[in-house]
């Protein structure tokens, strides 16, 4: 399976395609957006197995993450969607695919992530995926609010990667 396309007011959700490397390059290298996920940039060689990996996802599980343009100028803004990761978290996370969002800084505070993540979770209602969970990092008051929003409950609180994490479930 490759992923749908979904259409939002202001955003194209795509699959990931091998030319989309430079400008989510740019994105994970930006210390604004990587500052509450996993505190490092990431390098090119990196955001290429993560683009595999999302690539992947859809053959392997039937969801993945989606990239996220700009429906009017066609500008890669972001990612968004659902993964199957199966982290190294203690304590152990239940077995659910994962939300997750990444939005470029310049496109944080404008709703386009609720957006995504509403286009995401209605075509995951759709496709029989009625329970979903997502990881936050503790100081990330934006993402813990769209999360709240976006009906997800606080679970617990959990240790990845040697940092803390707030753990929350959907549905």
């Amino acid at each position: 399976m490759t992923a749908p396309t979904l259409r939002t007011a202001r955003l194209i959700l795509s699959g990931h395609r091998p030319d989309d490397l430079d400008a989510l390059t740019a994105i994970w290298s930006d210390p604004l957006v990587y500052a509450h996920i996993g505190g490092r940039a990431r390098d090119r060689e990196e955001v290429w197995l993560r683009l595999l990996r999302h690539i992947g996802q859809w053959t392997a599980f039937g969801h993945g993450m989606w990239v996220l343009r700009e429906a009017e100028t066609g500008q890669i803004v972001g990612e968004a969607g659902l993964m199957t990761s199966r982290r190294t978290v203690e304590p152990p996370l239940p077995d659910l695919p994962e939300a997750g969002w990444t939005l470029a800084s310049y496109a944080h505070g404008r709703g386009l992530a609720r957006e995504a993540m509403e286009a995401v979770l209605d075509w995951a209602g759709h496709a029989g995926v009625a329970r979903t969970g997502c990881i936050i990092d503790p100081d990330n008051a934006a993402s813990i609010r769209l999360a709240e929003r976006l009906g997800y409950r606080a679970a617990g609180e959990a240790r990845y990667g040697g940092r803390p994490i707030l753990t929350f479930v959907r549905g």
